[in-house]
């Protein structure tokens, strides 16, 4: 997990994002933290809903009709609700079967809605709601848990994901200020391993959910997902279950959580919350359909892992059909520690940056940890290994360092913050990566060139050209002409997801490496003069525009 928190503060209120271990020490929300009026803890039937109090400062209702979540009061204020909308699963579910039970210090209510199991659990003394989501097929549409909080509770401090705007310039969900900026729901900067909670503070009061393990959901450790969205009439918190936005991965179908609505004293949720130090053994006798203790789930640990690039994390991942996982490896030497996975055999691969570069396969059992001797990673597996007479970025897996790429992960392309998406590049000048485009699309800056010399020697030689990308739409993919006279085939389009992403804040596809074995009758043998690659995106896909066929950058380079 990574070790990131972003704090963003507007006046005396600061909106969180972060990890377990930046969460603070105001963090009152812990499930130690028992309330001195425990003695409250209960539930009553108020012929609609079900009312649990907590014990602590909590109270709060769910529907005996559908199981949505209809009230949330925390210090005798109401959260719950914007535009007369409950918080629920998805956009709500139909008429479904609603039971609760208490057993002794918790309380768990229980939601049926055809195959779709779904859990609220309170806990005497804290001020938490855990739910859990039991998506057994494709029968029931249930791709997120969205919290729905009433309008002026926290200010709209993360203006990125505000989604009213007077004009709306993609879809009905991406819109324009009058300023020029861009807002939308969708952009949320972080990946799922940047982040172990979403919320909002006032100062005195923070809401927050912490997500869950995501074993279940789809798209590995740099996924993008919406997060939260504030809006003219109240704000969201989600836990994605599963979305289908520039997903690599199909659905996995199983139970989700424990996620936590958790609210504090304005502090970050408790660090005992989250995804990779939550422990519910207080849960294991409840009955939730799917759920499987700690003692029925095993270990990975690796000793180390050489050939690393210093430079760059490594994050170990762990995925099947069923299940995916993943830790990150000890910059010091590699090591790494993967717990609480699911019984099974899996696919690992271990990441620089973003770029798998390395893979094997790994089988857990339950109770056990599997031990696994020191990695190494080929010199072959990382390109930035290959010798090369000249390349723009290094070999990560993703965009950064290119123009525009930071922005991109909120923000619209058209976005009066971004720099010009054309603009040719000269090898040498020191501005290659940051000058070059992290996006290439059709009708946008098709055909940007890059200017570089070579020697004698370098130009009476055939050499292969790179160009790594990250994701397409569109099948957008790239083609290239050498001075004018030598010209590419059109590559095949690689698998890539069929949905927008270079617009909706996400460059996470299929990495893949285009190859070009660009003979040496195209080069200038004139020394002094500039060799010229044209990059052009080929693609009868896609519409106009930023919805043009296009492709997310990775590295370019000329190998020696």
């Amino acid at each position: 997990m990574s070790e990131s928190a972003v704090h963003r503060a507007v006046g005396r209120r600061t909106f969180v994002l972060g990890t377990a271990a930046a969460a603070g020490t105001a963090a009152l929300a812990g499930p130690l933290a028992e309330s001195a009026s425990a003695a409250t803890f209960g539930w009553s039937d108020d012929g609609s809903n079900y009312v649990v109090d907590t014990g602590a400062s909590l109270v709060f209702k769910v529907s005996k009709t559908n199981g949505d979540l209809t009230s949330l009061v925390y210090k005798g204020t109401q959260y719950q609700g914007y535009g007369g909308k409950n918080s629920h699963i998805e956009s709500g579910l139909g008429t479904s079967t609603v039971s609760i039970k208490q057993s002794g210090t918790t309380i768990l209510i229980s939601v049926a809605y055809g195959t779709l199991k779904h859990y609220y659990a309170a806990r005497s003394g804290e001020n938490n709601v855990y739910l859990w989501t039991n998506k057994a097929d494709d029968s029931v549409s249930a791709t997120r848990y969205i919290l729905r909080v009433n309008a002026g509770k926290f200010l709209n401090d993360e203006p990125d994901s505000y989604t009213y705007a007077p004009t709306t310039i993609e879809a009905a969900d991406v819109f324009a200020k009058s300023d020029g900026q861009t807002r939308s729901k969708h952009y949320a900067k972080a990946r799922v391993i940047d982040y172990d909670h979403v919320g909002w503070t006032t100062g005195s009061v923070g809401l927050y959910i912490v997500r869950s393990n995501h074993e279940k959901a789809s798209g590995g450790p740099f996924y993008r997902s919406l997060l939260r969205h504030q809006s003219a009439d109240g704000g969201g918190l989600y836990e994605i279950l599963y979305y289908g936005e520039n997903q690599t991965e199909a659905q996995r179908f199983g139970l989700q959580g424990p996620y936590v609505i958790a609210f504090t004293d304005g502090g970050a949720p408790s660090s005992a919350l989250s995804p990779g130090n939550l422990t519910t053994a207080w849960a294991d006798s409840l009955g939730i359909s799917g759920y499987v203790p700690a003692s029925g789930r095993g270990k990975v640990a690796g000793v180390g892992i050489t050939g690393r690039n210093t430079s760059y994390a490594y994050t170990v991942g762990l995925a099947n059909s069923a299940a995916q996982y993943w830790g990150s490896a000890r910059s010091s030497d590699g090591y790494f520690s993967i717990g609480g996975v699911l019984p099974g055999t899996y696919t690992l691969t271990v990441f620089k940056g973003e770029l798998a570069v390395y893979t094997s396969s790994v089988s857990v059992s339950a109770g056990g940890t599997t031990t696994l001797n020191s990695i190494a990673i080929p010199s072959s597996n990382d390109p930035s290994n290959a010798g090369a007479i000249w390349r723009i970025n290094d070999w990560n897996g993703s965009p950064s360092g290119f123009k525009n790429a930071d922005l991109m992960t909120y923000a619209h392309p058209s976005d009066v913050r971004a720099a010009s998406w054309t603009g040719n590049v000269v090898i040498g000048s020191g501005t290659e990566t940051s000058g070059f485009p992290c996006y290439l699309w059709k009708d946008v800056n098709s055909g940007i060139i890059v200017y570089f010399k070579l020697t004698a020697a370098q130009a009476a030689a055939a050499h292969t050209l790179r160009i790594g990308v990250t994701t397409a739409y569109a099948n957008g993919r790239p083609q290239v002409v050498v001075n004018d006279t030598w010209s590419s085939a059109v590559p095949s389009p690689p698998t890539q997801p069929s949905t927008r992403s270079l617009t909706v804040g996400s460059y996470r596809g299929n990495n893949n490496t285009f190859t070009y074995s660009v003979p040496a009758s195209a080069w200038l043998t004139d020394t002094s003069a500039y060799n010229t690659l044209k990059i052009y995106v080929a693609s009868g896909s896609g519409s106009t525009s930023f919805l043009s066929a296009g492709t997310s950058i990775d590295a370019i380079d000329l190998l020696a």
